[in-house]
């Protein structure tokens, strides 16, 4: 048991060695309870590191969550991206093969028109050269003893100045038999038919109805006059020869 000592007023106190025995007692109690905090502090940083690593773990995965999704979002970005530029291209191919299908068949149609035109064209120059010969071949074959100068009128008309002069020279041959037989002569046109073409010169056959009228048929004699024309349509459709006007004049007296 420690020893006690007086103090003054009487009081008893305790001994110079307990009281170290004290101190001694509560310094290890100091320490202990240091160590025990340090224990406690190390355990809390402890702590602190198992919820840092767990969070940094969750961050990880959420970062890791976040970037696929992104990836997928990015993705699906490009891939509309790529879907948009597809279909653009495709638009324009498909505007290109249009345009280029109705260039194609604008040309087409331009060179059927062209065609057609050529065609229509050809047709009417035919149809023209035929009327040209046909009217010089009624001309030609309508005559009158009593009217001669203008049968020679219709006769050389339209023609060149050399076949003008052939047929002036046939005309005064003719007339040698017309006047004496008081030969008329009236005709109706039938038909005109293009026998072939060559450098615009159409070779074209008339027919032409003729009623023969003289002193020895007074009631007139009926007969269908040939005519072979050449027709230039390079030359205002100018007739550069004829053939069988002698048809003009029909049967022959006394046949």
């Amino acid at each position: 048991m420690p020893s006690t000592s007086a103090l003054p007023g009487g009081r008893v106190g305790a001994s110079p060695s307990w009281k170290k025995s004290i101190g001694n007692s509560f310094s290890e109690r100091v320490i202990l309870m240091s160590s025990q905090s340090v224990l406690s502090e190390d355990a809390a940083v402890d702590d602190d590191s198992t919820e840092t690593e767990a969070d940094w773990n969750k961050r990880q995965q959420r970062n890791k969550h976040s970037s696929v999704v992104r990836a997928a979002i990015n993705h699906g970005r490009n891939a509309g991206d790529s879907a948009i530029k597809l279909k653009t291209i495709a638009a324009g191919l498909l505007c290109a093969v249009m345009v280029a299908a109705i260039a194609v068949l604008g040309w087409q149609l331009h060179g059927k028109a062209t065609d057609l035109g050529h065609v229509n064209a050809a047709a009417a120059e035919r149809m023209h050269a035929e009327q040209v010969a046909l009217d010089y071949a009624t001309g030609a074959a309508d005559m009158n003893f009593q009217d001669l100068a203008t049968w020679r009128g219709r006769l050389v008309k339209g023609t060149t100045p050399e076949l003008s002069n052939r047929l002036t020279q046939a005309a005064s041959s003719m007339e040698q038999i017309i006047m004496p037989l008081q030969w008329s002569s009236t005709a109706k046109p039938i038909a005109a038919k293009v026998r072939s073409e060559s450098n615009g010169i159409y070779q074209i056959d008339c027919f032409v109805s003729v009623l023969t009228k003289n002193s020895q048929a007074p009631r007139g004699i009926q007969s269908t006059a040939t005519y072979s024309l050449s027709v230039d349509s390079r030359n205002a459709w100018i007739i550069t020869d004829i053939g069988g006007i002698d048809a003009a004049l029909g049967a022959k007296p006394g046949k």
